[in-house]
């Protein structure tokens, strides 16, 4: 077969991150500690240059490359834009973080971005082998970048946690893969698809490897109870890298949900929706009341995440393009809530303080209102308080699924959003009602003052103005 280099193209944003991710690598080992900004400066210009190179590239329409091992579709540019401008944010607001810490080095750029390469592979993934060759590629990123801080004991030891679950979960994905494979003889999700429409759920192998790829997405998204990992590894990990954990791979994952659940295994609609049900129920109740107990901030937002996980489930489960719309809505919009949460606590953290614990929040409208305000914005929009983008990306999930007639579940959600809303407004009055405990100063760049505030703001003007996002995730599943 003779190879058409045309075929480049659609591919041409991995093959751009993966190049300059190298020239990132080399140039650094040149490079003296004070000079290191230099490295952050090609991490960011490589990062802005590949949302470019998939503008330019971007045809519309699907394209299938590679044998079928690859797809270039509307979906997968929206969602590979979103995550190459958040992993900016996630990169801007924690140069400071490691700068305080000693840890300002290339490793954990190139680290990122290796993880942001494995989140473009999962995106485009159009067969189970290429899936899974970028999951590892995003995993293997994650464990080495959460143990980063050699010091921290508690770093290593939620690294040990996340790389052992982790596996177990890659290995359950993986049997489910090769059950898959045997009923169907095939592992790219057109040809898995016709041959599950044809022989249905008689086949007992395939009904056991459904059940194993939905473990693997569950443990991905840190559903409940595959969770074990989430609320660990957000406790010890640097919260640098738990601005990265917490936010773009939740794209990716619903990437990989997408092209798994819906792509390769549409037909079984009503088989896996059963199980994403219960993951989905599970996950809001178990997060949102366990959130409630916690002291610890990124504790806190550990469950947060758990539960806004179950939101995004079920609008993948309303199996309709209403709720694909609204389930990529809701992680795109999470994504944002999350880097300007953690942005915020690594604002409050100096040199040998990590704003951690609620108590650190103490009035800290005495100490900067706008930033508290931000805050205020950024926690409204979790708990679903409107007019912010949080209450409109629950409400169109709760909306498709009470448009297939599964009321009683969107009434599920809304209780359990209503008992998450208590931990959310709580750290508003700690901010505005009870005295400070620290009156330092915030100490920040002005680069990254301007990031979070237009993190926060963007809370309320995404809110008021949902329409564009909307349409443009819409568009996807058009």
């Amino acid at each position: 077969m003779q190879f058409d280099t045309s075929n480049l193209i659609p591919v041409l944003p991995e093959i751009f991150l993966l190049t300059m991710t190298s020239v990132v690598l080399v140039t650094d080992l040149f490079l003296k500690q004070e000079q290191r900004m230099i490295s952050y400066g090609m991490v960011q210009v490589t990062l802005w240059l590949a949302v470019g190179v998939v503008l330019l590239t971007g045809q519309g329409e699907a394209r299938v490359l590679f044998d079928g091992s690859v797809i270039r579709d509307r979906m997968g540019d929206i969602l590979k834009i979103s995550i190459l401008v958040i992993t900016s944010g996630v990169f801007l607001y924690s140069r400071d973080y490691l700068r305080d810490r000693d840890l300002f080095k290339g490793e954990y750029y190139v680290l990122g971005l290796f993880a942001v390469l494995g989140m473009l592979v999962m995106v485009s993934a159009n067969g189970f082998l290429t899936l899974y060759l970028g999951l590892e590629l995003l995993a293997l990123s994650l464990y080495a970048l959460v143990a980063f801080d050699r010091d921290s004991i508690g770093g290593s030891e939620a690294a040990m946690k996340y790389f052992v679950l982790g596996a177990l979960a890659s290995g359950m994905l993986l049997y489910g893969i090769s059950m898959i494979y045997g009923a169907t003889g095939a592992i790219e999700f057109g040809t898995v698809a016709k041959a599950v429409a044809a022989s249905g759920m008689d086949d007992l192998v395939l009904v056991f490897g459904v059940v194993f790829v939905v473990i693997g997405i569950a443990f991905k998204f840190g559903a409940v109870p595959f969770h074990m990992w989430a609320p660990d590894v957000y406790h010890g990990a640097p919260t640098a890298v738990v601005l990265l954990i917490s936010s773009a791979p939740k794209m990716a994952a619903f990437a990989m949900a997408m092209r798994l659940l819906v792509d390769g295994m549409g037909s079984l609609h009503g088989d896996w929706q059963g199980m994403l049900v219960i993951l989905a129920v599970l996950s809001m109740g178990l997060g949102n009341l366990v959130a409630i107990a916690q002291a610890n901030i990124k504790r806190m937002l550990a469950y947060s995440t758990i539960s806004h996980v179950g939101f995004i489930l079920l609008g993948i489960l309303a199996g309709t393009s209403a709720g694909y719309t609204a389930a990529m809505f809701y992680s795109i919009v999470y994504a944002l809530m999350a880097i300007g949460a953690f942005g915020i606590v690594v604002l409050l953290s100096r040199r040998g303080f990590e704003a951690e614990n609620l108590e650190d929040y103490k009035g800290l409208h005495d100490r900067s209102p706008w930033f508290a305000a931000m805050m205020m914005l950024v926690m409204f929009s979790m708990a679903g308080v409107p007019p912010t983008v949080g209450f409109f990306a629950k409400l169109v999930v709760l909306q498709a699924v009470v448009d297939v007639d599964m009321t009683w579940l969107a009434l599920v959600g809304v209780f359990f959003s209503i008992i998450g809303a208590f931990y959310y407004l709580r750290i508003v009055k700690l901010m505005y009602f009870d005295k400070p405990v620290d009156e330092a100063p915030l100490s920040a760049s002005l680069d990254t003052r301007v990031a979070l505030s237009v993190n926060g703001l963007a809370m309320l003007v995404l809110g008021m103005f949902p329409g564009g996002l909307l349409t443009l995730c819409g568009s996807a599943f058009a």
